[in-house]
């Protein structure tokens, strides 16, 4: 088998903090799929040829189907940012499955709807012609919180073919929050391109139709309609079945798509309305969404691919092979963190779920890391992200002179739940959200070349600013970004963002016209920085803490200092600390601080920015592509993990991950370009 990056789990149908599932295994039948949250999610596919049947997806076993299939030889992987390319050969054939999810980010409309396409591409490549039959089934798995739950299925007439629909028989909608949990309310939907005189569908039993196809390369002619009835997660299990046939295959390809689609119907609650996903804002409905879907594949096709070359030299261009290959992976996964809904006017309002780190929703430092992303593909997405917030800020609920933490835990975003909440003090963040915040806007701003967003904010902006020049340049004892460290006074790089966000906040005044205060907060800002750099110093590098000699840690805040123009703090800083970092590197990366061997990925890349040379960059990153390719942690790309034994400590399928795009933002003509697709 050859393999590009062998991911630790591959994206698959990735699309929201619910539509989420993942093959987390070398192989497509090593293992079934499943939701990023590790509960299994079924996908089964079968291919059927010349009368004999192999397995590309799945498991098939005597013991619950009274069969048992050879599997394809899965000879490559390849994972882009918005599509997975496995191959498979058996038989004389090569079987090409393209998982891809057009999620792109300046194309909000499209970007927002619940879809994925599944795209078959077969050929001989034994000079022989070969009789070809596919099947894939999509399980009612996908449709519950947990296996007792009852589903109720059934088919709806589209315009001139059938979709198959899925769901609980009891719909809650919004009826629960947490972090380990799957969606148990709207619908499954799956529905197939091209002429549908070439495939058939079903629902049944996966007891009685996989071996079915398998032993005869047909399916029942006749729905199961004994429901409802639980899924139980073992046979006999309801799923939605499809196969193809294609006929005699030759040396010509020959294709086929699956669509699979999921109408939540209501997304998020925001204050306690119920928000509409983005893509039901003008009337649109799961009819609608499945008719554009089909009738959009072959354009979407072609600019999936487009963008995707191109995104590709560009991160291969700026880092290396392997960053590129980091960022491919991660992409999907940012973007799948968050769900893009429609405020009551139709303003789009982009939520995060912090996946597997408490489930809080719109987290200001989780929004910080994988802003990057957002800042490059469209500022519109970080924008929805930090209106939330700032409205919330702004508002007579929250009576703190600092940003909050969150607005809610996922998907019900109805106020800050972290560390006691709205009306308590306890484990609050006050630098590092005052600084995320101020910096976001800063950046947004400058992304639009426009100030009008942080002008609707003014007052609580300078209420964060004036806060972090009083108490930002030797923080009390309080958490960071990475508050699994705990609480930890006088920290340095809390103290370098709070610096670099004054100096921004000075910036946004300048903008704004309002030069005193500008010559204010700047000399501010210079003031600080010098102090930073007396009392942060440690000989070859720069210490944790001001009060504690011979230690060290990333200063990842520095990046802002360059993004955003603001010369600061002189070049000899970040050069002295990426010359101790080299010296501080395991096998899978650059620790995150001398207190532990466990690092966060998306602070090496922003370390790894402050590098002068391409060189540098290059020596931090590729550990990642390393633990990536090594580690058994068999999870979507956790962000925290041990640099030496390669293991995952916590965290997985966030949104941080985004934040290795960054290196983009350095090039102003690459950032520029990029910007202007929108």
């Amino acid at each position: 088998m050859t393999t590009q990056l062998r991911p630790p789990a591959v994206p698959l149908v990735v699309n929201d903090p619910y539509m989420s599932v993942w093959s987390t295994s070398d192989t497509l039948t090593d293992k079934w799929t499943s939701h990023w949250t590790g509960t299994r999610q079924t996908l089964s596919g079968i291919a059927h040829i010349d009368g004999k049947p192999y397995l590309f997806m799945g498991l098939m076993n005597r013991h619950h189907y009274g069969i048992e299939i050879t599997a394809m030889q899965q000879t490559s992987l390849e994972v882009l940012p918005t599509r997975t390319i496995y191959q498979f050969e058996a038989a004389g054939i090569r079987l090409t499955l393209t998982f891809m999810t057009p999620l792109l980010p300046y194309n909000l409309d499209v970007m927002s709807r619940p879809v994925t396409y599944v795209d078959y591409q077969v050929e001989s490549i034994d000079g022989s012609a070969h009789t070809v039959k596919l099947y894939t089934d999509v399980a009612s798995d996908w449709v519950v919180n947990t296996p007792d739950q009852k589903v109720i299925w059934g088919r709806h007439r589209l315009e001139d073919r059938d979709a198959l629909w899925m769901g609980t028989s009891e719909q809650d909608i919004l009826g629960k929050s947490g972090d380990d949990l799957r969606i148990d309310w709207g619908f499954l939907y799956t529905a197939a391109t091209g002429d549908p005189a070439s495939y058939q569908s079903v629902l049944g039993n996966d007891i009685d139709i996989r071996p079915q196809f398998a032993q005869t390369g047909t399916i029942p002619a006749q729905d199961n309609t004994d429901m409802p009835r639980p899924v139980d997660n073992r046979p006999p299990m309801p799923i939605s079945a499809w196969s193809f046939d294609l006929g005699s295959v030759g040396g010509q390809s020959v294709s086929r798509q699956l669509v699979i689609a999921y109408d939540d119907i209501f997304s998020v609650e925001y204050m306690y309305r119920k928000l509409r996903p983005y893509w039901r804002r003008n009337g649109m409905n799961a009819s609608g969404l499945l008719n554009a879907a089909v009738a959009e594949y072959e354009a979407l096709s072609q600019e999936c691919e487009a963008f995707d070359s191109e995104l590709m030299n560009d991160l291969t261009q700026s880092g290396g092979e392997a960053y590129a290959s980091v960022a491919a992976l991660a992409f999907r996964q940012c973007i799948a963190a968050h769900k893009l809904a429609a405020d009551l006017d139709g303003t789009p309002l982009f939520f995060s779920k912090e996946n597997f780190s408490n489930g809080c929703m719109d987290t200001v430092d989780v929004t910080y890391p994988s802003s990057p992303f957002f800042l490059l593909f469209n500022p519109t997405l970080l924008d929805g992200q930090l209106t939330p917030i700032m409205d919330y800020a702004s508002s007579d609920r929250w009576p703190f002179p600092y940003a909050p933490h969150d607005i809610g835990r996922y998907p019900l975003g109805n106020g800050q739940v972290y560390g006691g909440g709205e009306k308590s003090e306890r484990n609050q963040m006050p630098i590092e959200e005052c600084g995320n915040m101020l910096l976001m806007v800063a950046a947004l701003c400058k992304a639009r070349s426009d100030i009008s967003y942080a002008e609707k904010y003014w007052d609580v902006l300078s209420e964060w600013a004036n806060y972090l020049s009083n108490n930002g340049l030797d923080p009390e004892n309080q958490l960071c970004t990475d508050d699994f460290a705990g609480h930890l006074a006088h920290n340095i790089n809390l103290s370098m963002k709070a610096i670099v966000a004054v100096a921004a906040f000075a910036q946004l005044c300048q903008q704004r016209g309002l030069d005193a205060e500008a010559q204010k907060y700047r000399a501010q800002a210079e003031e600080m920085a010098q102090e930073w750099q007396q009392m942060a110093d440690d000989g070859d590098h720069y210490r944790l803490t001001f009060d504690q000699p011979n230690t060290w840690s990333q200063k990842y805040n520095l990046v802002w200092d360059q993004i955003l123009g603001l010369d600061l703090f002189p070049a000899e800083v970040a050069q002295k600390e990426i010359a101790y970092y080299k010296t501080k590197q395991n096998r899978y990366g650059l620790p995150l601080d001398i207190r532990s061997t466990y690092t966060k990925l998306d602070w090496i890349v922003w370390t790894a920015t402050l590098s002068e040379s391409d060189e540098d960059f290059r020596t931090l990153v590729e550990p990642i592509y390393t633990w990536l390719h090594e580690t058994e942690s068999r999870v979507p790309m956790s962000d925290w993990y041990h640099t030496d034994s390669g293991r995952q400590v916590g965290f997985q399928a966030r949104s941080v991950v985004g934040g290795v795009f960054i290196k983009l933002l350095y090039d102003a003509n690459l950032w520029q370009k990029w910007l202007n697709k929108n």
